[in-house]
């Protein structure tokens, strides 16, 4: 009997030391090599970055012993510029980026992933076209984008190429991504608008635009861009991330808590935690939004194969400079932060 106990006993020891040799992710987190992290952001009110926000405002980030300073731009090229220029460490923004980035011989990688749909939508103005018919009527017209260049952009141009219009035959306007964007469609500067949320919600529900392609469910993503097209995540560049891989996984580990807590919180989680400045002075429409780019929304922070193909193939098409030829997508990801952190949360 006591000869069993023992045998049992010492097996499961060596069970338990067998588990944390497999998983040392599991057990204490290595000191920092960078506790100060600088995180760039391009329109971090709307909800393509929700999932930093969420980790930021529900203090996962600073339970991981990181200080971090999140500065907004009015882009996400702006706050790409930010990265290259060495004054922020890390950018949350579109993966698409880290593809451009290393067409100019800059090494970025992107080593979470926040979003599994691009969340936009483009619509066209009532009030400019109230007898819109078909994609054709746009020819001629101006289309309201966040940025020129921007992911806003380049849906746009993929919903008008679907029907046959070129880039040159429609012309293209900045709006940015909140207040600014919605004046312009309200105001009759622009005739159609590809825009991210709350705005395009917003937009939709006051019944001030038709929506004509939507990316803001897989299935409409797919539509889109002809396949699953990775989003948001984070990224840095190469020789960061391989000088501080405990302060990126401390970063991926706060992320991906965020993106489990949003897995299944409910309509007064999110009012609770999201800033008031953020929902556009209406919190009911603000749900209405984020309900819709729900499904959008990373469970993991992990990339699939498929999306970076999906990305490459989109900004070639938009893009005749890009030679597919030349782009190693798999210098431009990596998912080994983000598995550690699903099974340290089991996300």
């Amino acid at each position: 009997m006591t000869n069993s106990i023992t045998r049992r006993a010492f097996a499961a020891s060596a069970a338990l030391a067998v588990a944390g040799i497999a998983t040392p992710s599991l057990r204490a987190q290595s000191k920092l090599e960078k506790s100060k992290v600088s995180i760039a952001v391009g329109a971090k009110a709307s909800l393509y970055y929700l999932p930093l926000t969420i980790s930021d405002q529900l203090g996962y980030i600073k339970a991981e012993g990181l200080d971090v300073e999140i500065s907004e731009f009015p882009s996400g090229a702006r706050a790409q510029q930010s990265l290259v220029g060495g004054s922020a460490d890390v950018v949350s923004g579109a993966y698409e980026h880290t593809i451009h980035l290393q067409l100019r011989n800059q090494l970025v990688r992107s080593f979470v992933l926040l979003g599994r749909a691009p969340q936009i939508a483009m619509g066209v103005s009532i009030k400019t076209m109230p007898s819109y018919k078909t994609v054709a009527d746009l020819k001629g017209k101006r289309i309201g984008v966040s940025s020129l260049g921007s992911s806003t952009h380049v849906a746009a141009y993929l919903v008008l190429a679907r029907a046959g219009l070129k880039a040159s035959d429609v012309n293209f306007v900045g709006v940015g991504t909140a207040a600014g964007a919605l004046t312009a469609m309200r105001s009759g500067q622009i005739d159609a608008m590809c825009n991210l949320d709350p705005v395009m919600t917003m937009l939709e529900q006051k019944g001030e635009v038709k929506i004509i392609g939507d990316a803001r469910t897989l299935k409409g993503t797919a539509e889109v861009y002809g396949g699953a097209m990775p989003a948001a995540c984070l990224y840095g560049q190469v020789d960061f991330i391989q000088k501080n891989p405990n302060t990126c996984q401390a970063m991926v580990n706060a992320i991906v808590h965020g993106l489990k807590w949003l897995q299944t919180a409910g309509p007064s989680d999110i009012i609770k935690t999201v800033p008031e400045a953020y929902m556009l002075g209406d919190r009911a429409l603000y749900l209405a939004s984020f309900n819709k780019v729900r499904e959008a929304i990373s469970l993991d922070g992990i990339m699939s194969d498929e999306g970076p193909r999906t990305a490459l193939k989109a900004l070639a098409s938009f893009d005749a400079s890009i030679k597919t030829e030349k782009i190693d997508l798999g210098q431009s990801y990596t998912n080994d932060f983000a598995r550690r952190a699903k099974q340290k949360f089991r996300a």
